[in-house]
């Protein structure tokens, strides 16, 4: 059995203070190690960390510089596209003009000159003048039947839907002369010389000078003239004529105070709708405007 002393019990408590200090001190010194390491990777980290910042600062500020040239470049080169887009348009508008001119003239080209023509002794047609292509009139039209009546092709579909919405409003208008050739024209002209001498020539016209040579004239009669042309102007037919004649592309040649001929109430001519509307507007008549105003409606006279 131990026996502690006083001074035994002292040197222990030493002892054991200094293994605690010794532990303590190794704790401390563990400690501070592992500190150190985690300063040394702190600074290694906030160095590496500032490091990339300044990297990525200098990219970024590289970034920005391409990004405005690059935001300049597209600038200049949407200017540059809207420049060239203007010119491609205006370029293709003048392609359009081109083709429209081409277009016009090639139509105007194959348009005969002469059907808008003043020939009531101011134009001549020759002998040789014959429409490029004539048809029959429908016999229905016809006010003899056992007749045969020519018309201008391309003017037959206007007339027959002229008379179709006439006889829709009640209103009979036969044709009694159409298409009359230069030798046609002549002979007739002859007859009512040796008839009715130099009055002739205030209702008839000679040959070449007759609008009937065309194949776009026509005279009509209706019911109660028996089938003659006296007496036209106070039909219900001349009243329907001037009031709808003009959307079928006819309209009266020869009005009251015209410097011609008489007064031929009956005597129609295809125009085109465009003139003959305007014509209408206008409160005009086909003599009364200058030829240069009226050919600009050749263009459109079978449109």
């Amino acid at each position: 059995m131990i026996v502690l002393t006083s001074k035994n019990l002292y040197t222990v408590v030493i002892v054991l203070l200094f293994i605690a200090t010794s532990v303590l001190g190794y704790l401390l010194y563990q400690k501070q190690v592992a500190y150190d390491a985690l300063s040394q990777k702190h600074q290694e980290t906030v160095a590496s960390t500032s490091l990339k910042i300044t990297e990525l600062e200098t990219s970024l500020l590289d970034t920005r510089t391409r990004l405005g040239e690059a935001t300049s470049t597209n600038q200049e080169l949407a200017t540059d596209l809207r420049q060239e887009k203007g010119r491609n348009d205006d370029f293709a508008e003048q392609i359009d003009e081109i083709a429209g001119t081409v277009g016009i003239l090639d139509k105007l080209s194959k348009t005969d000159k002469e059907l808008l023509q003043k020939y009531s002794k101011i134009y001549f047609l020759n002998e040789h003048y014959i429409p490029s292509d004539l048809s029959n009139i429908n016999k229905e039209w016809l006010y003899n039947e056992t007749l045969t009546k020519k018309i201008h092709s391309k003017v037959e579909p206007f007339l027959e839907d002229m008379l179709e919405d006439a006889l829709d409003d009640g209103v009979k208008i036969w044709v009694v002369s159409a298409y009359r050739s230069f030798g046609e024209q002549a002979s007739l002209k002859s007859s009512y010389t040796v008839t009715y001498g130099s009055g002739a020539n205030t209702f008839s016209a000679d040959q070449g000078y007759s609008e009937h040579q065309l194949g776009t004239t026509l005279d009509f009669t209706t019911e109660g003239i028996n089938g003659g042309l006296t007496g036209f102007q106070n039909t219900p037919a001349y009243e329907w004529l001037l009031d709808n004649a003009h959307k079928y592309g006819f309209t009266l040649s020869y009005s009251e105070d015209n410097g011609y001929y008489i007064f031929e109430p009956w005597h129609w001519r295809f125009v085109g709708i465009d003139l003959a509307k305007a014509l209408d507007k206008a409160d005009a008549h086909f003599y009364d405007w200058e030829q240069r105003k009226i050919d600009e409606y050749l263009i459109s006279i079978f449109d």
